[in-house]
Formats: C-alpha cells, structure tokens, sequence
C-alpha cells in the first residue's frame, strides 16, 4: 500500500486574509466613537453596522457641505445681479433725468414758436397764374 508523503508548512500556500481599507475620516471618526476595527475582513455584524454608521456620517457631511457650497454660489450669483441691475437702474433714471431736461427745453422752444406765430399779423400773398 502506498504511503502519503508527509505534509510540510513550506507546501501550503499562504491565502491572502483580505484587508480592511480605511480613509483617515473613517479612522477619526471611529475614534470617536471610541471603536477600534480589525485590520482584516470579515467583520463582525455589529462592526459592520458601525462602519457603515460612520460612512452614512461622513456621506452626510459631504452632502451638507455640497448644499452649503451650492447655496453660496447661488447667493453670490444673486448678488452680482443685483449689483448689476441696481447700476443699470441709476444708468436709466441718469438717461431718463436727460430726456426729460431735453424735453422741457423742446417744448419751451415750441411753445415760443407757436407764440411768435400767433403775434404776426397774416401776410396775404399774392398768386401768380402763368
């Protein structure tokens, strides 16, 4: 009957244990809650649960930065459009002030006019047919 050959530890390849990989945000964050990770997978359910507590954390924070980034450009956008309206705003009523002097200097001019048209006495002309 044939023989096993002996087993030696060198024959065994090592498996890889997969690792943990964690953000420094996550390690901080995990600090704080006064938790600490194994470096190796798996995870146990209640670790896991309080990894993803703390990834649901940081992905919150993200999105309200977002929001707050978001509200800032559009409020600067507001900004900048009003500033840009009220200076064509003073640029019309500058023009409308204009017009209105132009206006009251015409009308003047036309009144004088009509005045001095009204004064002379009709000359009667005479028509020549040829």
């Amino acid at each position: 009957h044939p023989q096993t050959p002996p087993i030696h530890p060198q024959t065994f390849q090592s498996v890889p244990v997969p690792q943990l990989q964690l953000t420094e945000e996550e390690k901080r964050l995990l600090a704080q809650e006064g938790v600490t990770l194994p470096g190796e997978l798996p995870l146990t359910q209640a670790e896991e649960r309080l990894l993803k507590k703390v990834r649901r954390k940081i992905r919150n924070k993200q999105s309200a930065q977002d929001s707050r980034r978001r509200k800032k450009e559009y409020l600067d956008g507001l900004e900048s459009r009003a500033a840009a309206c009220s200076a064509l705003n003073q640029e019309l009523r500058k023009k409308v002030q204009e017009l209105e002097k132009s206006n009251g200097s015409l009308l003047r001019q036309l009144q004088a006019l009509i005045k001095e048209t009204s004064t002379k006495p009709a000359q009667t002309g005479t028509c020549v047919l040829v």
